[in-house]
């Protein structure tokens, strides 16, 4: 579902970057990111309070839907009449009108059918994925399709809204629930969400505060090229693991009661999250140049240096994001919420103190000295939140895919320096040789620790099954 998602939105960024402008891209980077701050002040999460409740009633839903409704008309009130704020704040007037024709998109989704949460809760994941993709692709057709009969940010703004009026009325057809106004089930909800609230907040200042400074004291082509840049280089990395997370979560509610369970499946999923996503990260940083040039033209190559250190930030996250999700499992919102605010500390003081007239790929450094801080802090946490769980149990899972995508970038920054050849020779050649030196190095490291029942175990076995099934099927 999640790579479909990926996918679809990837060709759509392909052809975009072709018939627009980096500045275009700019422009409803400044709006998004103003309506996103705004509308994650307001998020109370219900989500995450509904799957964690596993006995939730119709009075729970309603009273989600209820919140969720609110928040939605509060925030979508304040982007409209905010937007000329947003405006002087970025320095560009386009962004406004841009701002509030998309507070229409807040209220829409605010009326979406809570039941779809069940897809999830339950993991009936082809529903799931039906749900995204009738979403997703309707918001795509009218997104290109405006672009190449406007040539124009606009045609951003139009695929937008027609993804959510989309995604509304699919909700409602797909699911049987009708949620109705109430308030009667407040208090179980908020004891859940104010914390989530917070935590959401966290999280968004911490992913897009380098974004918004950049949108601050750069021009709108910068802060295009930069948002483009960020949004590429979480492809490889976070994208691949999301597929992962999406099952995680409920997989780990229902193992919570039982902490020996827990453990493993969260050093299992860390493993495997990290023998997938730390060499995509690395990897993409050490072929951008070829990459960026070759599928986004070369109006973008200046936005090589931003994908090459952001693509770092994306390993690093490999390697937390299934501790997040273990840590709110057992209750601990209020802690993962610190860790984000604590790292919009530790940018803030960078940013406005050590260095004030910072760019943006020094905002980008930053952004990566931040979220490895944040490493170590969540592997601290979970020490303390599972019992028997020490930093050697996690070291183990990672170090070989840390040692693997260092020979892998070895290799890479030697054909660098040896090899001339065209960008696409020189692509291809780098994507063989990468993938060729990670496998062979994590696989021997693996055999000289005694082919322990780790993530390559497992992943050679998920191997081994789908070639036999393939073989049986064919036969």
């Amino acid at each position: 579902m999640r790579w479909t998602d990926r996918l679809i939105g990837l060709v759509s960024t392909l052809i975009l970057a072709r018939l627009l402008a980096p500045e275009d891209f700019g422009i409803i980077a400044m709006a998004s990111l103003a309506i996103g701050l705004l509308d994650v002040l307001l998020d109370l999460g219900v989500n995450v309070a509904l799957i964690q409740n596993p006995k939730a009633t119709s009075a729970h839903y309603d009273t989600a839907w209820t919140l969720r409704l609110l928040q939605s008309a509060v925030a979508a009130s304040i982007i409209f009449l905010g937007a000329p704020l947003a405006g002087e704040y970025f320095g560009d007037a386009r962004v406004i009108p841009v701002m509030q024709v998309l507070s229409a998109s807040i209220i829409i989704a605010g009326l979406e059918n809570i039941g779809i949460i069940e897809f999830q809760k339950k993991m009936q994941f082809g529903l799931d994925f039906r749900f995204m993709f009738l979403k997703r692709i309707v918001g795509f057709i009218a997104t290109i399709s405006a672009a190449f009969l406007m040539q124009s940010y606009w045609a951003l703004v139009i695929g937008t809204l027609t993804g959510r009026v989309i995604g509304m009325l699919v909700s409602y057809r797909m699911h049987p629930m009708r949620p109705r106004i109430s308030v009667e089930k407040f208090g179980e909800i908020f004891a859940v969400s104010q914390w989530m609230l917070v935590r959401s907040s966290g999280q968004y200042l911490d992913t897009n505060l380098h974004k918004i400074l950049v949108g601050r004291r750069a021009d709108s082509a910068v802060l295009g090229g930069y948002t483009l840049a960020d949004e590429i280089s979480a492809m490889p990395s976070t994208e691949l693991l999301a597929p992962i997370n999406r099952a995680l979560f409920p997989a780990f509610v229902a193992a919570k009661e039982n902490i020996a369970e827990l453990k493993r499946l969260f050093l299992m999923a860390q493993g495997v999250q990290t023998l997938i996503g730390i060499p995509a990260g690395i990897g993409l940083a050490m072929v951008a140049p070829e990459i960026v040039g070759l599928l986004l033209g070369e109006k973008w190559l200046p936005a090589v240096p931003f994908v090459q250190i952001l693509a770092l930030v994306g390993s690093i996250q490999a390697i937390t994001t299934s501790g997040g999700y273990v840590l709110i499992t057992l209750g601990r919102v209020r802690q993962i919420a610190l860790i984000s605010w604590a790292q919009i500390g530790v940018f803030v003081i960078g940013a406005f103190t050590i260095l004030p007239d910072a760019g943006a790929s020094a905002l980008a450094m930053m952004r990566l000295a931040t979220v490895t801080i944040g490493l170590f802090t969540i592997f601290w946490l979970l020490t303390r939140a599972l019992e028997s769980l020490s930093a050697i149990d996690m070291a183990a899972t990672i170090s070989r895919p840390i040692f693997g995508a260092a020979a892998m970038a070895g290799a890479l920054h030697l054909l660098d320096e040896s090899l001339s050849a065209g960008a696409l020779p020189l692509l291809i050649t780098k994507l063989v040789v990468g993938v060729v030196v990670y496998t062979l190095t994590v696989l021997a490291l693996w055999a000289l620790f005694g082919r322990g029942r780790g993530a390559e175990a497992y992943v050679l076995e998920k191997i081994r099954a789908l070639i036999a099934a393939r073989r049986k099927s064919a036969s």
